[in-house]
C-alpha cells in the first residue's frame, strides 16, 4: 500500500506556467521550475523534453501508428493533457484512445486512454506527497487505470526497464529486450526497435 505523507496542504504558490500536472490538487511542477524562480533558467529551458526522450517519444509513437488499427483507434502525442476530474490533470507522452464519436475539441482529452505509455518523468517531487520517482509512478499509473486506461506504460532510461501496470494482473518490470503486448496484435520489443534504427545510449 502507498501511504503518502502531507508535506503540503496545497503546493498552490507555484505559478500555473510551471506546472506539468496536478494530482489530487497537487501542483507537479517541471524539474528546474526552482531555478526559474531564482531567475538562473527560463520556463523554456525547463519544459522541454531531454533529446532521448524526445527520440524515444517518436521511436515508439512512429512504430505504433504503423501497427494499430487506425480505423478503430487514433495516437496522440505532445504530452496531450487529461482532464480526470477538478485538481487532476495528467499529461501523455503517448496515448491510444478508442476513436471519439464526435468532434475533437480544443480541449484536455476527458476520457480515458486504452493505452498510455510515458518516457521517464518530468516533475520536480521536492513539495509534492511523494518521495521518490516510484511513488509518482505508481500514484500516476493508479490514477490512469481507475479512471479507465486498460494499460500504462513506462520506459525508464536510466534503469533501462519498462513498467507495465494493467487493470487485469500483476504488475512487471522488464527489460528493453521484452516483447511487450500493447494491444491486440500490437507487440512493441524496444531494444529491437532502436536497434533497427542505430539508436544508441
Amino acid at each position: 500500500m502507498l501511504v503518502l505523507e502531507n508535506r503540503r496542504k496545497k503546493n498552490t504558490k507555484i505559478a500555473s506556467y510551471l506546472v506539468f500536472e496536478e494530482i489530487d490538487g497537487f501542483a507537479l511542477p517541471y524539474k528546474g521550475y526552482k531555478e526559474v524562480i531564482l531567475g538562473n533558467k527560463t520556463p523554456d529551458d525547463i519544459m522541454g523534453s531531454s533529446a532521448l526522450q524526445a527520440v524515444l517519444v517518436s521511436l515508439i509513437h512512429g512504430y505504433l501508428f504503423s501497427q494499430i488499427d487506425r480505423k478503430n483507434y487514433i495516437l496522440a502525442t505532445n504530452e496531450s493533457g487529461l482532464h480526470i476530474n477538478k485538481g487532476t490533470n495528467l499529461s501523455n507522452d503517448i496515448a491510444i484512445f478508442r476513436k471519439l464519436r464526435h468532434p475533437i475539441k480544443d480541449q484536455y482529452f476527458d476520457v480515458a486512454p486504452i493505452i498510455a505509455i510515458e518516457v521517464d518523468t518530468k516533475v520536480d517531487l521536492s513539495d509534492t506527497p511523494y518521495h521518490t520517482d516510484t511513488d509518482y509512478i505508481i500514484s500516476k499509473s493508479k490514477k490512469l487505470l481507475d479512471f479507465g486506461a486498460e494499460k500504462v506504460v513506462w520506459v525508464l532510461t536510466k534503469e533501462k526497464k519498462i513498467v507495465i501496470s494493467a487493470l487485469e494482473g500483476p504488475w512487471t518490470i522488464v527489460d528493453f529486450d521484452h516483447d511487450i503486448l500493447i494491444m491486440e496484435d500490437c507487440i512493441l520489443n524496444l531494444h529491437k526497435l532502436m536497434l533497427k534504427e542505430d539508436i544508441v545510449f
